[in-house]
């Protein structure tokens, strides 16, 4: 894949969808798959334009919203779809204020070469969000490019994924997300020094710290997960929460990965989520609290043995 960060040169002439793509979901890939196919039968090249920041952080300041992907996790999954081009424009409010002829006229026909626009039927653009497809339509039959319309029902099914996503990351179903998405969850953040209290345990444990704030984070509770680690897959078990039995009161994201002899402090891991074990809870003592987690790492391995031989 050639990624375009921000417009420097036109493209080739290219058949293009346009979205968030969020999570970049089973619903996403169907539509990125139509392209793809489409520009391989029109011999044209395949590209898909997103936006960052999201939107809605940049026009609804005061609304927290909470992604399934960092930008980075996003061009990462993205890259992997056979896309030929990913565009990722930076979306301001100057950007926002063009308006649909503007739009149509800078970014689909003279950066883009738009020759096919793939688009869901309630796709809108411009300024205030003004246009839609009809509009899209006649713009089309201006500048040269076809409009193709993705069906409702594959729009809803989009739409309804993502819904269904992150109320099951909120809900600490991985397992519900990550049959949605096609893929497994990720976090990804650079381990940096806790309060070591792990290591007293015996579980020295690696502390993620994601700078991305508006990564959506699931909900509190211990987790079997996984990384590559300097090119070797390990496993281990993570505790999303704040360590109640030991009198934290900040959230971390911690994880003790076995079999693991190595210093990560610095390193930048990208940890993928497989299944929640149970709720955090607060433990009479440290006693019961080890207990408890000798019995995460033989469910965690017990688990990670069934997993591998699927």
């Amino acid at each position: 894949m050639k990624r375009e960060i921000e417009f420097s040169k036109p493209l080739g002439n290219t058949v293009i969808t346009i979205g968030t793509f969020d999570g970049v979901h089973v619903g996403h890939r169907k539509i990125i798959k139509r392209i793809v196919e489409s520009a391989e039968n029109s011999a044209l090249e395949s590209a898909v334009l997103t936006f960052f920041p999201h939107p809605r952080m940049v026009l609804q300041k005061e609304v927290g919203i909470e992604l399934i992907n960092t930008i980075e996790e996003r061009k990462q999954i993205l890259e992997n779809t056979g896309v030929d081009h990913l565009i990722v424009h930076p979306f301001t409010r100057a950007f926002s204020r063009l308006t649909a002829q503007e739009y149509i006229e800078e970014v689909l026909v003279k950066k883009l070469q738009a020759k096919k626009v793939i688009i869901g039927y309630d796709h809108r653009f411009g300024r205030n969000r003004n246009a839609d497809i009809e509009d899209l339509r006649k713009y089309g039959e201006k500048y040269g490019f076809e409009v193709e319309e993705i069906s409702k029902q594959d729009v809803d099914e989009v739409a309804v994924s993502s819904t269904k996503i992150r109320k099951a990351l909120q809900e600490g179903d991985v397992e519900k997300a990550n049959t949605y998405l096609g893929s497994n969850f990720l976090l990804t953040g650079t381990i940096v020094k806790g309060k070591g209290l792990g290591k007293d345990l015996g579980f020295p444990t690696a502390n993620l710290k994601i700078e991305e704030t508006y990564k959506l984070i699931p909900k509190t509770g211990v987790y079997v997960v996984k990384a590559l680690i300097d090119d070797q897959e390990f496993f281990g078990m993570m505790n999303i929460g704040y360590n109640p039995t030991v009198g934290g009161s900040e959230k971390t994201i911690e994880t003790y990965f076995f079999n693991l002899d190595k210093n990560l402090y610095g390193k930048k891991l990208q940890i993928e989520m497989l299944k929640r074990i149970r709720e955090e809870k607060k433990f009479s003592g440290v006693e019961e609290l080890i207990g408890a987690m000798k019995e995460d790492q033989a469910f965690s391995e017990k688990y990670i043995h069934q997993f591998k031989t699927q």
